[in-house]
């Protein structure tokens, strides 16, 4: 009876496709976020684990940017 509610069973592949569209939708602007920070854009996937991706926000804003740095 209760089998075919939304979470009575496993889930659907439109679901895994929302959260793949989710997934990119936020790791390409933090991609390239990174990059013009000067770190490396890999870091952008850091956001997609649950509390790295707090710590990760933190660090990017108060830490001094390589992109940022002159060489005197």
């Amino acid at each position: 009876m209760m089998e075919n509610h939304m979470f009575g069973g496993a889930m659907g592949a439109g679901h895994w496709l929302w959260m793949l569209f989710v997934a990119v939708i936020v790791v390409i602007p933090v991609w390239r976020i990174c990059q013009r920070a000067g770190y490396p854009g890999i870091l952008g996937v850091l956001i997609l684990i649950p509390l790295v991706n707090l710590v990760f926000l933190y660090f990017l804003a108060f830490a001094d940017w390589p992109s940022k740095k002159t060489s005197d």
